[in-house]
């Protein structure tokens, strides 16, 4: 039978790795993730996995690199400027077609900010990060039990599409203790990866590379990363719906900000506003389809988030000028659900005929 356990969000994303089968967890300490490569560094001896601290984070993901083109589930955790050092392997990683997880439990910025929580990476894990024109699969939890269900995920999307695959997670979730359901069973074993570099054992030999000296072929790999991509944003993309019906204004908020969101959307029904929330739970790709469709009707829209508005940006490409959306937020402190109603009021009576 499936167990009840009391964990912080970092050890739930790291019992979802295990889960998945994760082959090699190269890491690096930083706050505030440091019990996810603790939990780590005990499960990965016991399920007789690698785990190796490395001596920085570019030496981390290099290594991620390395496991990964050899076929092994690979993955990494960071914080905010560690997962900044890491775009430079990140980006080799995306050119070589390689699948790899990479989990940043977001702190603030810029540089090296504090250890509190933020949600200011959400252009660098969407946008790529690194140099080249590649996109990462980024998933965004909003609970501990959802950090062990996307941390596995994650695996499988990478494998499917050979695509780096970064969780996104902050502070707040990565230290909040709450009752996680964790699976008795592990999640479906790796597929076959004929493409990895194994050996040649009698066969034609691989190659991993994101070095391509003929124009002709660079254009090429890129088509078929943008290809990926469109099929991703097709098969992948998802998120959650709360009372969008009848609203009159939908917030628009991802991970502990969106638990926020629900609070406020609650009571401001109880209020007599007619709130609403979608929460992207695949932040790339976005739900721009579902804010598609709500913008058929007047409906105006908040973008809720701990950042000077950064996912605002993807809320305004999405509705396309047609309706109203504004941002609330601040870099490195949660708003709380009164703040949010106040703003939500406001936004409602002026856009009254």
């Amino acid at each position: 039978m499936p167990q009840k356990i009391l964990m912080m969000g970092n050890e739930a994303a790291g019992a979802g790795a295990i889960l998945a089968h994760c082959d090699a967890y190269f890491g690096y300490p930083i706050t505030p993730q440091n019990e996810f490569t603790a939990y780590m560094a005990r499960r990965m001896p016991e399920e007789d996995r690698i785990f190796i601290q490395a001596e920085s984070e570019l030496a981390a993901i290099s290594m991620v690199y390395g496991a990964a083109a050899t076929g092994k589930r690979a993955m990494t955790s960071s914080s905010s400027p560690g997962v900044s050092l890491m775009q430079e392997g990140i980006s080799y990683i995306a050119g070589s077609r390689l699948p790899a997880v990479v989990v940043n439990v977001q702190r603030g910025g810029p540089g090296l900010g504090g250890i509190g929580p933020s949600q200011a990476d959400y252009w660098q894990a969407t946008r790529g990060g690194g140099h080249g024109d590649y996109r990462t699969i980024v998933l965004a939890p909003a609970s501990a039990q959802e950090m062990l269900l996307l941390t596995a995920k994650a695996f499988h999307l990478a494998d499917r599409y050979r695509m780096v695959c970064v969780v996104v997670a902050d502070a707040y979730l990565g230290q909040m203790m709450e009752p996680v359901v964790v699976p008795d069973e592990p999640f479906p074993a790796p597929p076959p990866k004929p493409w990895a570099v194994t050996g040649c054992k009698g066969r034609e030999p691989n190659t991993i590379k994101s070095l391509y000296l003929i124009e002709a072929e660079l254009d090429q790999a890129n088509y078929l990363l943008h290809q990926t991509c469109d099929a991703i944003a097709r098969e992948e993309t998802q998120c959650e719906l709360v009372a969008v019906d009848d609203a009159q204004l939908v917030l628009v908020a991802y991970g502990i900000s969106a638990r926020v969101c629900r609070e406020a959307v609650a009571v401001g029904r109880q209020r007599g506003l007619k709130l609403g929330l979608l929460r992207p739970i695949t932040l790339f790709p976005f739900p721009t389809h579902a804010i598609q469709a709500l913008a058929e009707r007047p409906v105006a829209f908040l973008s809720v988030e701990m950042s000077m508005g950064q996912m605002v940006d993807d809320v305004r490409l999405a509705v396309g000028g047609r309706r109203a959306v504004e941002h609330f937020g601040r870099p490195a402190t949660l708003v709380d659900a009164e703040e949010i109603l106040d703003r939500a009021s406001h936004l409602i009576a002026a856009s009254q005929p």
